[in-house]
């Protein structure tokens, strides 16, 4: 190695440890001057000799690159959101709940919940690869550019014990003094102020010019770290092993042993938060031993071994100005209060959810009455009551509309539903525009190009009625529209071209039948394979598969009993887009497990629980995580806990091994 090599070398290691002393544990080892002396000097070296170049080197901090499309990438293994619970009650019912699908003693690692951007970083051989956006969950934006900037983020993990790949997930966060800070700037230069520091950490992801990025005091807490090998036992470890490889990980995590132990971590920083650097909305809590979560797993939308626990919103009064009525896509109709501009939570909320005509007639709510607004979760502004002691006598009670506020149908409200419907399907336009914008969303089509502004653009000039329409848009037929030009048309055609490779079960969400959401979509896709065996199905048939109720068989036989539905599908189905299950998807895809209800439990040598659960759902076996009379059999692996043995004894089912399944579905 050269001398001029080693002399980068050295100056890129001792750079990344006073960065890692000053931004990470906050000690500084090294005045500012002294470093700026040596990071210039770095920069000269590399200038020189760029044959020694690394991306991961302290001078790409600096920023620079300008990113004017960020690129989507699926994650590696799926970001999923978190329950939420807001009393005693609610964590004391989710101890209950899993208590009875794990074996052994429970205990809990409580951390601070950071209110900011979500992040993914993904780390090979030690280096920064890549950071991705949260998006769905399954898919979000290359930022990687910007992220590099952020300084406590390691580009070089310290150490050499680290797993060979892994992702570690995180929070973006901006702190109070650089939030005020930055907008002391932007008053002075005669700009408006950012309203509050989250959303200003979450746009800064999403600027083009790094170099703006890495103006802005971000900062990042690591809190997940996912993988397969990782040798790591539980999550109090993975965060001791974080900050040992250069993460800034809170010190605020606790492990505890009970739920009323949780509730004082919850009590202590409901109290003390005020005093953080930070935002922070709440307390997430986690069953500790990994291998417990493992056995737990995940609800359609959230891991089973985890929950948020919410702190006491904030709550503001103000004046209640008129209540207007939305039209969602399904024709349901929702009053929204429209409120006195007030400040709530770092955000002015002006508008707020009025849910249907019960809540309405209970709360007694009257347009001019003083009522008491809170963020649910900190994130929707709802209306708890009314300040009767401020109405005036003379205000009216409310009457619920009786007819649509767009296409004056009479309303219709089921019995048992809360909700009032416009049945005007095919004639209410925000109906038309919103399940064209539910067509085209980042989980359903996911059309490049098309917004739901220029959604309800093109309905309203008439050159769509409904989502097959979208199949027959032409350059010439939408460069006229407002606003836009060649290029943006050239995107959006070549947006709705591409959409014709989405998924068959991601065809099926798109096509907005009421109460078919992403899971019940995925049921009904690999059930029966193809649009025209669904259309064909009976309410009866359709009970039978797994997870579907009464309300969604009846909903999904509506909706194909429509000539107006199967006429667009069938032209659908003439664009070309995938309305059956493709011949890869159906590979390995057998009945030899139908009817059985399979337990997994324990830990496996050949296959991994997530390949033994897929193998289960291809050959048309039903998963359970608790044992029943009702169970087939389990497949047991190594440190199954006893009292699961216990009862599948108690009850006779048949425990097998891995092996024996595998031979079983061979």
């Amino acid at each position: 190695m050269s001398s001029i090599q080693n002399k980068i070398n050295e100056l890129r290691i001792e750079l990344r440890e006073h960065n890692h002393n000053y931004y990470v544990l906050d000690n500084a080892t090294i005045s500012d001057y002294d470093f700026d002396i040596k990071l210039k000097e770095l920069q000269e070296l590399e200038a020189k000799h760029p044959e020694f170049f690394d991306a991961n080197s302290p001078t790409e901090r600096v920023g620079g690159a300008v990113t004017k499309n960020f690129e989507t990438i699926v994650h590696g293994h799926r970001m999923y959101s978190l329950d939420n619970s807001y009393s005693k009650e609610d964590l004391q019912d989710w101890e209950t709940r899993i208590k009875k699908l794990v074996d052994g003693d429970i205990h809990y690692t409580c951390e601070l919940k950071y209110d900011g951007a979500s992040i993914s970083l993904t780390y090979e051989n030690g280096k920064l690869t890549k950071a991705v956006t949260r998006g769905d969950g399954f898919q979000g934006d290359n930022v990687t550019a910007n992220i590099k900037t952020i300084k406590s983020i390691p580009l070089q993990l310290k150490g050499d014990n680290y797993p060979v790949k892994f992702d570690i997930r995180g929070e973006i966060v901006l702190p109070f003094e650089g939030f005020k800070k930055m907008n002391e700037e932007r008053i002075e230069i005669g700009e408006e102020p950012y309203r509050n520091p989250r959303n200003t950490a979450s746009g800064s992801l999403k600027l083009q010019d790094s170099a703006e990025v890495a103006k802005r005091p971000l900062e990042c807490f690591l809190y997940n770290i996912t993988g397969t090998n990782l040798n790591i036992q539980t999550q109090l470890e993975s965060l001791e092993k974080a900050r040992a490889w250069g993460f800034k990980v809170p010190d605020a995590a606790k492990l505890v042993n009970s739920i009323d132990e949780v509730l004082e971590f919850v009590d202590y920083w409901n109290e003390h938060r005020h005093d953080l650097p930070y935002e922070t909305d709440g307390v997430v809590v986690k069953v500790n031993n990994l291998q417990q979560q493992e056995e737990l797993g995940y609800t359609a939308k959230a891991p089973r071994w985890a929950m948020a626990y919410k702190f006491k919103a904030e709550q503001v009064s103000t004046k209640l100005n008129s209540i207007t009525y939305q039209v969602g896509r399904t024709g349901a109709i929702t009053p929204v209060a429209n409120l006195e501009p007030v400040e709530l939570a770092g955000t002015t909320v002006k508008r707020a959810s009025l849910h249907n005509a019960d809540q309405i007639e209970k709360l007694d709510i009257r347009v001019g009455d003083e009522v008491y607004v809170e963020k649910g979760g900190e994130i929707i502004p709802k209306i708890l009551g009314v300040d009767l002691s401020k109405r005036d006598n003379s205000l009216e009670p409310t009457l619920y509309i009786t007819h649509c506020p767009e296409c004056n149908t009479e309303l219709t409200r089921q019995e048992g539903e809360a909700q009032h419907y416009c049945p005007n399907y095919n004639g209410c336009n925000p109906q038309i525009i919103g399940r064209i914008q539910h067509f085209i969303s980042r989980k359903a089509m996911d059309i490049e190009g098309l917004g739901g502004e220029t959604v309800a653009l093109l309905v309203n000039e008439g050159l769509i009625s409904n989502y097959s329409d979208l199949y027959e848009l032409t350059k010439e037929k939408v460069v006229p529209l407002e606003r836009m030009a060649e290029k943006s048309a050239d995107n959006l055609i070549q947006g709705v071209a591409l959409s014709k490779n989405i998924p068959f079960e991601r065809v099926l969400f798109a096509l907005g039948i009421r109460y078919v959401g992403e899971t019940v979509a995925k049921k009904l896709a690999k059930h029966y394979k193809s649009i025209d065996a669904i259309a064909n199905a009976t309410q009866e048939d359709l009970v039978n598969v797994d997870e579907i109720g009464v309300k969604i068989a009846e909903s999904v036989s509506l909706f194909f009993s429509s000539e107006i539905n199967l006429g667009i599908i069938n032209r659908l189905k003439q664009f070309g887009l995938q309305l059956e299950l493709s011949a890869e998807q159906l590979i390995g895809q057998t009945n030899i497990l139908e009817g059985d209800i399979i337990v997994v439990s324990g830990v496996f040598e050949s296959v991994s629980r997530n390949e033994l659960k897929k193998l289960i759902e291809d050959n048309g076996g039903k998963l359970s995580s608790s044992i029943s009379s009702k169970t087939s059999y389990i497949v047991a692996g190594n440190n199954m806990g006893p009292s699961k043995m216990e009862k599948a004894n108690k009850l006779g089912v048949i425990m097998i091994n891995e092996y024996e399944f595998l031979q079983k579905i061979q």
